[in-house]
């Protein structure tokens, strides 16, 4: 209190900007409302977080309301049903926290760690009010996270039917009210405005003084309320020293305020109050439709489109595949080796030891023991694990794990253009408003001036370039999913409208699991039998899936160890016997001569037979390389043998490359080599024994067939069934691409021929108004109408 002298009392609290009361307290020159404030002030002074007064005026929430008593979060079960993931060392949890309102709010919360260096690092969802936290539970607890959140003003909002898994609907209310108090004004001002439309008698000259102060009086709510956001942001640009889109629109509103004031005033004029209340109802109703479209399709990306792929579920006869959507809490599953973990989940048996780098980035396989959760997104090394399921599968969850960009890096070519567009934009509009209006006044012509300036200002649309790119491939997406082509996200569409060169797999790619024919030449007793299953039964590769079903056991065997060499076989130990299962070189044998991907058996060193697996190619094959050989590079890379290899010349075209017997390595370098030659690559195959080729691949795509294959490295997951729709998906990103140019070409029209009738000062700032907000819903239109009409065309609705 030694400064008091010295401070000047500042109206409201310099953290949360309520009204002081009595007895206020002071601190480095700056006025508070209670203790509570003032706290959290020094807090953020003394971590070097002072820069979050920087960014807003009292960014806070007030601290005189006592928070909730959290003590609850330190009961262990309570906690276990709120974390995303645990390990020995961090915990994940994503936090709803509805009074996230500005940029103050993201800087801050993604600076946690400066406040308590336990939390390692926070994410912000500001759409979603979200912040994912991840802290090192050994050094700080679940309850005092959340206590360190409502100590600087960020109460989270904790229930246990976790909030924000099942999609909080995105909180209008502010907005609405904006729009409510804008379009009240609006219809008042433009009552009162009548008379000076169609002229007024002596009696309404009378109360002209009158209309004018009443719509002045209009007038300041709509700018102080109504169109605040818009300068807010215009002014934190401004700090920046950038500028932003919002710049030129609060510069509009403001000047045409003035003018109004002086006009009424001075009684010299009417003003343009109707204007000012005209312009700022009809963009606040163009947000509003922008909003509601981004939700609907954020929707429904989260929460009603599944992944297509299956989980083997374990009931009391047999394993049965199910869909992600169909999973339940109580469901026994069954994860193979290099599986991921769909959902929370309790290890039952099997030795589990878990990559959880698709959830952390950091690779480090964890040991779990039987009676232990495991958390959703982890991935098994080893031999396969029964686990019960203990929380349903969150979509939006493994969204947004598999968006994780340290995975794959994309150029998003389009986000380019509109930051380049964005970065000149402004100040070309700025500048040509200066020119225009500076055009008119020495022409003498004052009156043209001020209309020029102002409708430049107001006309100008940057919202229609910014919207056309993710709405139309927003749009494609939720077409791509109806198809069973779940694609990672909107950056890779855009990438699959650049391929140039596809590469297929063979086994499980371009044949068919479900309708090959498995043949078994070799002798083995129904204990082998048994053997045989039971190792196979913990891989994942499809040939071992094949050669479970093929011998109907249902009773396993437990294993004393397991391996599994991708693109070679696997060796597995039950008691003292030995097997390895695999190709010729990896179980020690010659070649046998027959045709088709040829699996061998040795236990205890000797051969007891092996497995022909005749594959058939999956249905419209044929079609779909016809289709594709004009406009794509189409090459094969396998690892199995070349057995088949003059069927498959007589399928792809003469300049193909198919390369057989071919290590995962091999198949990563040679995608690598077409990269090298200027290709854009695309690599179908299978998400497991695939994985490195698929994330090195331009655009990897995972062919499911009631697998679970999913790979954090994969751009799309494409059901087996929706094979022949290649063509069809290559051809729709190009068409979202095609719509997306022509928007931005609809956009740049719009905005040349509004502007060159602007500067002539002819049109008035109504009017301009009028057709700001129509631009963006014509966008809107136009980007999902085109898009469904594109697909239509392409048979895909």
């Amino acid at each position: 209190m030694s400064n008091l002298e010295n401070t000047v009392v500042e109206e409201g609290c310099f953290h949360c900007g309520d009204k002081v009361e009595e007895a206020p307290y002071f601190l480095d020159g700056h006025t508070f409302c209670c203790l509570g404030c003032q706290t959290v002030y020094m807090v953020l002074q003394e971590s070097n977080l002072h820069n979050y007064y920087k960014y807003n005026t009292h960014p806070g929430r007030s601290q005189k309301k006592k928070g909730a008593d959290v003590s609850y979060l330190d009961e262990p079960k309570i906690a276990a049903k709120l974390v995303d993931f645990q390990d020995e060392h961090v915990s994940v949890i994503t936090f709803y926290i509805p009074v996230i309102h500005c940029s103050s709010c993201i800087w801050l919360l993604e600076h946690l760690y400066k406040l308590n260096p336990a939390i390692v690092t926070s994410r912000v969802d500001f759409m979603k009010r979200q912040a994912s936290v991840t802290f090192k539970h050994q050094e700080v607890s679940l309850r005092e996270v959340v206590e360190l959140l409502n100590h600087i003003g960020y109460e989270p909002k904790i229930t246990l039917q976790d909030v924000v898994k099942e999609g909080k609907k995105v909180n209008n209310n502010s907005l609405i009210a904006k729009i409510a108090v804008a379009g009240f004004c609006f219809g008042n001002s433009m009552m009162l405005s009548f008379p000076d439309y169609f002229g007024m008698d002596a009696f309404e000259k009378q109360y002209s003084n009158v209309f004018g102060y009443l719509n002045l009086a209009f007038a300041i709510p709509t700018l102080f309320y109504s169109a605040s956001d818009y300068f807010k942001s215009a002014w934190f640009s401004l700090k920046q020293k950038r500028l932003n889109l919002d710049v030129p629109l609060a510069l509009g509103i403001f000047i045409i305020f003035l003018r109004t004031a002086f006009e009424v005033l001075t009684q010299t004029g009417p003003g343009f109050a109707d204007t000012l209340c005209s312009l700022v109802f009809f963009i606040l109703i163009g947000k509003w439709v922008q909003q509601r479209t981004y939700y609907h399709i954020s929707f429904e990306r989260d929460y009603r489109s599944y992944f297509p792929v299956a989980v083997t579920r374990i009931t009391e006869n047999k394993d049965e595949p199910v869909q992600l959507a169909d999973l339940q809490i109580g469901d026994r599953i069954l994860v193979r080796n290099n599986e991921i973990i769909p959902a929370d989940a309790i290890l039952l048996r099997g030795q589990a030891a878990v990559d959880f780098s698709f959830v952390t980035g950091e690779s480090r396989t964890v040991e779990k023991t039987l009676g232990e959760i495991i958390y959703a997104g982890g991935r098994q090394v080893g031999e396969a694990i029964e686990l019960e399921v203990v929380k349903p599968v969150s979509q939006s969850y493994l969204t947004k794990l598999w968006n994780n960009e340290s995975f794959k890096h994309y150029e998003k070519q389009f986000d380019t253009f509109i930051g380049f567009i964005s970065k000149y934009f402004t100040i070309g509009l700025v500048s040509i408003a200066l020119v225009s209006c500076a055009f008119w006044l020495f022409g003498g012509d004052s009156m043209r001036a001020w209309g020029a300036f102002t409708a430049v200002l107001i006309i100008a649309c940057p919202c229609a370039l910014a919207l056309s790119s993710p709405f139309t491939l927003s749009a494609a997406l939720s077409i791509f999913d109806k198809n069973k082509f779940y694609i990672k996200n909107t950056a890779a569409i855009e990438e699959m409208a650049a391929i140039d060169c596809v590469v297929f797999d063979k086994t499980g790619t371009i044949s068919s699991p479900k309708s090959s024919t498995m043949l078994f030449d070799g002798q083995l007793t129904t204990e082998e039998r048994s053997f045989v299953a039971s190792a196979c039964r913990h891989s994942g590769h499809p040939l071992s899936r094949e050669i479970v079903k093929w011998m109907g056991v249902t009773d396993f065997n437990e294993l004393t160890a397991f391996e599994e060499i991708a693109g070679q076989g696997i060796r597995a130990q039950i008691g003292d016997v030995n097997l390895q299962i695999g190709s010729a070189s990896f179980v020690g044998v010659a070649k046998s001569d027959h045709d088709g991907s040829v699996v061998y058996i040795t236990i205890n060193g000797q051969l007891k037979g092996y497995f022909t697996l005749e594959q058939a190619w999956r249905d419209g094959l044929v079609d779909v390389v016809n289709s594709m050989k004009e406009s794509y590079d189409l090459h094969l890379i396998s690892g199995d043998n070349e057995r088949r290899s003059d069927a498959l010349k007589l399928i792809f075209p003469s300049r193909s490359v198919l390369l057989f017997n071919q290590s995962p390595a091999e198949k990563l370098e040679r995608i690598d080599q077409w990269q090298h030659k200027g290709k854009q690559v695309c690599m179908l195959g299978d998400g497991l024994n695939d994985a490195g080729a698929l994330r090195k691949a331009d655009l990897g795509i995972a062919v499911s067939d009631d697998i679970n294959n999913f790979s954090p490295g994969c751009d799309a997951i494409l059901d087996g069934d929706a094979f022949a729709k290649l063509p069809k998906f290559f051809a729709f990103a190009k068409d979202a691409v095609k719509v997306i140019h022509a928007s931005f070409a609809i956009s740049l029209l719009y905005n040349v021929v509004g502007i060159s009738f602007a500067v002539q000062g002819t049109m008035s700032p109504l009017f301009a108004a009028i057709l700001m907000p129509i631009s963006t819903v014509t966008i809107i239109s136009f980007t999902s109408l085109s898009t469904r009409w594109f697909a239509r065309r392409r048979k895909l609705l």
